[in-house]
This record gives structure tokens, C-alpha cells and sequence, in this order.
């Protein structure tokens, strides 16, 4: 009880009825609640896919700070802490639709740009198909921040940092954009980076409002809270399984890709001049592109270097700086 009052003091505390306004679009006026939301929502929407085709970083901010996504979000968290199933399931729904616009303005924008746009060349893009485990502690950690700052009257200020912090729109313009180019396995590491965000802002806010004592009088709620609780934890879990997975594999990724840059300069110490420029995994494929000022050396040199230092099952190709491309081998 001593944390929990430090946290939110009860001087500081809000009460049910003022979340309840925030949280619930379906209460209190609830038509120009709806409004705002989809209003704000399209146009967060518009914003963030033109800054992730255009890779602007600050347009995609900017998308961040509008979008209205978390309030049915957090509302669904508020109502498994009320054990009210009606209130989230309603929150629920704004955001399933939500999503759903936000995916659909996504697809109608990558229908207007070249079939051989670079996905991968975007950073934007790039930067959330493939999410970690560290994307998960951050949207944790992000969900308590914004949680605690609508349960507290002194923090309000915070929220717009915490808009930005768990990326919400940006993931599902990227969905969108990724499904209208015919790039379903990025569209899908997308989409995974949302239902994380999502899934720890639920539990993050549902333990914060359940220890605000955010339920109405005389309604029970142990049961039920705790099969919520179960369930969020499961679905934190099932998320976090690929992006543990994902996390493992971007750093083999990064240790291998090490490894062959090693391994290709010692290889090119014996052409004056030569040296690597990058080294880059494609799907199986090995690429070293290096610079050199003639031919390329003979590479039995290198793939015996590479075949004590990669998994077996690795085509590795040099790409030289004069236009050569020579097919070095598979590693075994």
C-alpha cells in the first residue's frame, strides 16, 4: 500500500467518474466524443502513412501526438478493472475500428507509389517490421507512464511523451502500406508491434486502475479480474514469444554479419587497395560488397574462413565495386 500511495497520492488521485469520462467514448457526451475520435483518428492517420512513405521522422511524430488511439485502449483497461465487460467490450470495438482505418488509408496511400519502392529502404518502414523484446519492456514501461498520468491530476503534461513513446498509428500505417505493396510478412511484423503496444497497455493500465480501486460500489470483482488478468498475461506472453525469437535472431544476424566482414578483409589483405564496404544477410544469402581496383581474388580462401565462422546453409555472393558478382559457395 506505501508504493501505491506513493504513486498515486490521494491528494493527486482522480476520481472514477473523471476516467470514466475521459476513457469511456460511450459516456457523458458521447456523440462528440465519437466525433473527435474519428475526426482526430483519420487525420493522424493521413499524417503518419505520408511521413512513413516520405520517411520523415518528425511528420511521423507529429501523427504520434494526435492520434486518440489509447483513450479506447485505456478504456478497455479501466473496464477490466471495474470488471464492467460491457464498458471494454465497447472500448474494444473503437479500436478494432480504428485499426481497421487506419490499415485501410495505409493500403490507399501505397497504391499511389511505384511497385518497386523500396520497403526496406525506409527507415520508417524498417524500424517497425521487425520488432524485439526490447519494443515489449518499452511499450510496458509506457503503458504505467500513461496509465499513471491520467490516474494523477499533476502529471497530465506527460501524455504527449507518452503518445510518442508507444506508437500507436505508425505500426498500422506501415500495415497498410506493406499490405498494399504485396508484403505481407513485413505487413505482419507491423502488425505484431501494434498488438504488442496494445497488449501492454491494457495490463499496464488494468494494474494501475485496480490498485486506484477504480470498481463501483458493491460490484464484485475478484473472479473476474483475475481471469482478465490471466488472459492479459497470456496474450503478453504469446506476443512476446516472436519477439523474443525476433530479438535472438537480429542479434545472430549482427554477430555473423560481423563475423564475415572480419573475414572478408583478411581475405582482400592480398589485393592492394581492397577493403569491404558492407556486408548484408538477404533472407539465406550472404552479400559482401567490397571495393577493389581489378579482379576479384579467388574466394576458396574466404569461404574457408566463412565455413568455421557461419551456420552451414549460407550462399554467400560478393558483389565487387567494377560490377562483378561471383557466387563464392554455400557454407558447410
Amino acid at each position: 500500500m506505501g508504493l501505491i500511495r506513493a504513486v498515486l497520492p490521494d491528494a493527486q488521485r482522480r476520481t472514477l467518474a473523471e476516467l470514466t469520462d475521459d476513457l469511456d467514448l460511450s459516456a457523458g457526451d458521447s456523440r462528440s466524443k465519437r466525433s473527435a475520435f474519428w475526426t482526430m483518428l483519420t487525420l493522424s492517420a493521413v499524417i503518419a502513412s505520408a511521413g512513413v512513405l516520405t520517411d520523415s521522422t518528425a511528420t511521423v511524430i507529429g501523427a504520434m501526438i494526435i492520434a486518440p488511439l489509447s483513450t479506447p485502449i485505456m478504456g478497455i483497461a479501466l473496464g477490466i478493472a471495474k470488471a464492467e465487460a460491457g464498458a471494454s467490450w465497447r472500448s474494444g470495438r473503437y479500436v478494432l475500428g480504428g485499426a481497421a482505418l487506419v490499415v485501410l488509408i495505409g493500403i490507399i496511400f501505397a497504391l499511389v507509389i511505384p511497385g518497386s519502392f523500396d520497403l526496406l529502404g525506409n527507415s520508417q518502414i524498417a524500424g517497425r517490421t521487425s520488432p524485439g523484446l526490447g519494443d515489449l519492456v518499452a511499450a510496458v514501461a509506457t503503458g504505467f507512464a500513461g496509465a499513471i498520468a491520467l490516474a494523477r491530476r499533476d502529471v497530465a503534461a506527460v501524455l504527449p511523451g507518452v503518445a510518442i513513446a508507444i506508437s500507436l498509428v505508425p505500426p498500422l500505417a506501415v500495415v497498410g502500406v506493406c499490405l498494399g505493396q504485396g508484403a505481407p510478412g513485413l505487413a505482419l511484423g507491423a502488425l505484431v508491434l501494434f498488438l504488442s503496444n496494445i497488449i501492454a497497455l491494457v495490463l499496464a493500465g488494468t494494474l494501475v486502475y485496480a490498485a486506484l480501486g477504480a470498481r463501483e460500489p458493491g460490484r464484485p470483482t475478484g473472479g473476474s479480474r483475475r481471469r482478465a488478468y490471466l488472459t492479459i498475461t497470456i496474450l503478453l506472453v504469446v506476443v512476446g514469444i516472436p519477439l523474443v525469437a525476433n530479438t535472438v535472431g537480429n542479434f545472430l544476424v549482427t554477430l555473423y554479419s560481423a563475423r564475415a566482414q572480419t573475414a572478408a578483409q583478411q581475405w582482400l589483405t592480398q589485393t592492394s587497395g581492397g577493403h569491404v564496404q558492407s556486408v548484408d544477410f538477404q533472407a539465406n544469402e550472404l552479400h559482401i560488397n567490397v571495393q577493389v581496383p581489378d579482379d576479384l581474388p579467388d574466394t576458396g580462401s574466404l569461404m574457408s574462413t566463412l565455413n568455421s565462422e557461419l551456420p552451414s546453409g549460407v550462399d554467400v555472393v560478393v558483389n565487387s565495386s567494377v560490377g562483378a558478382s561471383v557466387a563464392a559457395g554455400r557454407t558447410g
